[in-house]
């Protein structure tokens, strides 16, 4: 049987754009829901997983480089960023992607990584304010 990556038994091994933290990811089932399962050290986060296809759509249409602007829940966010798009009212689920409330942020920095190794998208690696854009 070929392993599957992306289970729980084999997590996506990811990096942080700065390449400063390392985190696993996988997709899940919770309450008849696909959800992306993050840990980052004891950490646990949950995105919805239909922002996978919803980012990638969004960086398509974009046409050009965004930048990330990850933030924690509870701190403002830069306009017109990943993380602002993740949490706005007019994204395709009308709000967060985040579902753990009080860790809803960090979508800019958490899943563009992931739309990277599944050839969604390119991400920059620089030490602060990075972007993304569709492959």
């Amino acid at each position: 049987m070929p392993i599957t990556e992306g289970t729980k038994e084999y997590p996506w091994k990811l990096t942080t754009p700065p390449q400063t933290s390392e985190y696993e990811m996988y997709k899940d089932e919770k309450d008849g829901k696909t959800i992306l399962v993050c840990t980052v050290g004891k950490t646990v986060l949950h995105y919805d997983y239909r922002c996978v296809n919803d980012l990638a759509a969004m960086l398509k249409k974009h046409e050009d480089w965004i930048e990330l602007g990850s933030a924690d829940e509870q701190k403002p966010v830069k306009e017109g960023t990943v993380e602002a798009w993740g949490r706005s009212p007019d994204n395709p689920i009308g709000g967060w992607y985040g579902l753990k409330k009080g860790l809803r942020g960090r979508f800019g920095m958490y899943i563009p990584p992931l739309l990277e190794i599944l050839g969604l998208a390119e991400v920059e690696h620089n030490p602060r304010n990075n972007r993304m854009r569709s492959k």
